[in-house]
């Protein structure tokens, strides 16, 4: 199975100028990442998991190192050094980024958040959108009665619930995500690997974080370890 994305000594540093320092958040990160396959991010607390997500999904632009992302519609695209035009294009069509938390517009209902990507798209009616972010919602356990609540009076754990429907409902080739059962019960959890179980199925590509090692281990097909800016990174 080819490569769809191949990271070779991704490096990022912050400057805090005011401290006169500067943080190396990960450095010499190297993997590639199978189509179809769920690659997980393994390690300590503070070894740049996040940072590596945050930069491929480019909410932080790499100090260092090649991102190379094989686009459907764009051909081979470096995610390092792409204008931010293409990043935005690659947001809207085919990456996705599921975070620990959800934000949004406040006093935007659940099911315009979760609708939203979908309509951003243009290749889907409303009624349409309307139908999936309902049954994806339904699947996630949230109760009709808050699909038109604003998620913001939500608890935490509904949050996170509509936080996964609204970045799995398009069903992106790479979704990145970011510890996205944490803060889940676990009847909610076993709503979400469903359907996380789902997209694979129909070949979407997943990079995650999960703190969780049964779910590691329930999950991935690859397990890449990082040891933190100090230390190599190998997959396994």
């Amino acid at each position: 199975m080819p490569s769809l994305l191949t990271v070779e000594r991704l490096s990022k540093r912050f400057e805090l100028h005011a401290l006169r320092k500067t943080i190396e958040g990960c450095r010499d990160v190297s993997f590639q990442v199978r189509r179809g396959e769920l690659l997980a991010l393994a390690g300590p607390s503070g070894t740049g998991k996040s940072t590596v997500l945050k930069c491929l999904y480019r909410t932080y632009l790499p100090s260092g190192g090649t991102l190379r992302f094989e686009s459907e519609a764009q051909g081979p695209v470096d995610l390092a050094l792409a204008p931010e035009r293409t990043v935005l294009e690659l947001r809207r069509r085919e990456i996705s980024y599921v975070s620990q938390f959800l934000r949004v517009i406040p006093r935007v209902p659940a099911l315009s958040v979760v609708m939203e990507p979908l309509l951003r798209r243009g290749d889907v009616a409303r009624d349409e959108a309307r139908r999936r972010a309902t049954e994806l919602l339904d699947e996630l356990r949230i109760p009709r009665a808050l699909h038109d609540a604003f998620p913001a009076t939500f608890s935490g754990g509904e949050q996170q619930r509509v936080n996964i429907a609204r970045g799995v409902i398009w069903e992106p080739r790479l979704l990145l995500l970011d510890e996205p059962t944490a803060s889940l019960d676990p009847a909610s959890v076993k709503a979400a690997l469903a359907v996380l179980a789902r997209l694979r199925a129909r070949g979407t590509t997943m990079i995650g974080v999960f703190h969780d090692p049964q779910l590691i281990h329930a999950l991935a097909d690859r397990v890449h370890w990082t040891a933190g800016p100090e230390g190599a990174t190998h997959a396994a």
